[in-house]
């Protein structure tokens, strides 16, 4: 008993120093957890280091998740969708920087020799694919120099229109793909001309209700909207037919740019071409190994490609002599494969049409399924009917 008691006045003495000293209490049964404390938190670092690091790697060789920011590829893709991008299709590529993981922070300056894993499939012809944006000029971020990595440029997303080799061209808003016209996919919207059988037209909410999307009136030049009442509508094949239904609908067909209208903020491919996204020159998709002439027909849409894209110093020297790297030359053969992409809203995508082609060491990775999608996010509104929704 005695025992006892003197084991017990020894803790009270302890806790009681303890406490002036350091203003800490000890538990009941007199244990130091401080060992036990230091140990949590290391704990705890080490599980969120190890966790992001998974992800960061997970992200760059496997899967990563992409946020639709646009109209550009609607009705195939909605703006709230949230998709899944598959990496291993055409290949991860080894990071070219060095960065923060999740973020976009990275150290300029500083990067990596690129390399691109081997893949299970080679891109084709329909697929909808993320890349980063190869042009020299963005119409919303602007000048876009060469000197940020490749990896850390914007990502876009479009469909796969041409591969290398395929000749591509747009004539009256009809595509052409190796002088064969393809016809417009069931998600795929463009814009169309209405024309009422009066001087009326339907409301806008009216052909909301019809999926299709009011753009505008068509006046007359210099005076109020015609009559019979003509309008521009957006809308996939489908929904134009049902429109044209309407008993106060006289006809629907394409609207077509004139060729007088040219270009999208300064952007226009081939510069000085004269093009337009209803009008498009057949053009070659560039193909690793081919080899093309230099003059001044080829030039305006070759120069681009050989210094930004192929990393040469090159230079025109009035329209015959062309200069690479410091030697004259006559023709040029493509060091990689390109691709040619456009989006489904083909009138409300900036894509292939306004700057060019697609490298493929731009190429981030194939769109495979929708997981989420979000109508609105305050209040939440889902599209519970697209999740987990494969892309065609």
């Amino acid at each position: 008993m005695a025992t006892r008691q003197k084991r017990r006045k020894d803790r009270d003495r302890q806790r009681a120093l303890r406490s002036r000293q350091g203003g800490e209490k000890l538990p009941k049964n007199g244990a130091d957890t401080s060992k036990k404390k230091l140990t949590g938190w290391k704990e705890t670092v080490r599980f969120w280091v190890i966790a992001i690091l998974v992800i960061a790697f997970v992200r760059s060789f496997f899967f990563e998740p992409y946020r639709i920011p646009s109209e550009s590829m609607e009705d195939t893709l909605l703006v709230g969708d949230f998709l899944i991008v598959s990496k291993l299709h055409y290949g991860p590529r080894t990071p070219g920087t060095l960065g923060i993981p999740l973020t976009p922070l990275y150290l300029p300056g500083l990067q990596f020799p690129q390399r691109r894993l081997p893949g299970f499939s080679e891109v084709k012809r329909g697929d909808v694919v993320v890349f980063n944006y190869p042009a020299a000029r963005d119409v919303v971020r602007g000048q876009v120099p060469n000197s940020v990595p490749i990896e850390r440029r914007d990502p876009y997303i479009k469909r796969v229109i041409a591969v290398p080799g395929d000749t591509v061209a747009v004539v009256d808003k009809v595509l052409y793909l190796n002088g064969v016209p393809q016809s417009l996919r069931p998600t795929m919207a463009q814009h169309w001309r209405v024309t009422s059988t009066g001087d009326t037209r339907p409301g806008a909410k009216e052909l909301g209700d019809l999926g299709v999307q009011f753009m505008g009136d068509i006046p007359t030049p210099g005076g109020p909207a015609t009559s019979p009442r003509q309008y521009v509508v957006t809308a996939t094949e489908a929904e134009a037919a049902t429109l044209a239904e309407r008993g106060d609908v006289a006809g629907v067909e394409p609207f077509v740019r004139p060729e007088s209208s040219n270009g999208h903020e300064g952007l226009q491919f081939p510069p000085g071409s004269g093009s337009n996204p209803d009008q498009f020159p057949p053009i070659v998709v560039p193909q690793a190994g081919a080899t093309v002439p230099l003059n001044a027909e080829t030039w305006p849409g070759l120069r681009e490609i050989i210094t930004r894209h192929e990393g040469h110093e090159a230079q025109a020297i009035g329209d015959s002599v062309f200069v690479i790297d410091g030697v004259p030359a006559e023709s040029y053969t493509f060091e990689q494969d390109y691709y040619f992409a456009m989006g489904d809203s083909r009138d409300n995508s900036v894509d292939g049409r306004y700057w060019g082609f697609v490298p493929h060491d731009h190429m981030v990775g194939k769109a495979i399924f929708i997981f989420i999608s979000m109508k609105k996010w305050l209040p939440p509104i889902p599209r519970f009917n697209r999740f987990f929704r494969g892309i065609r």
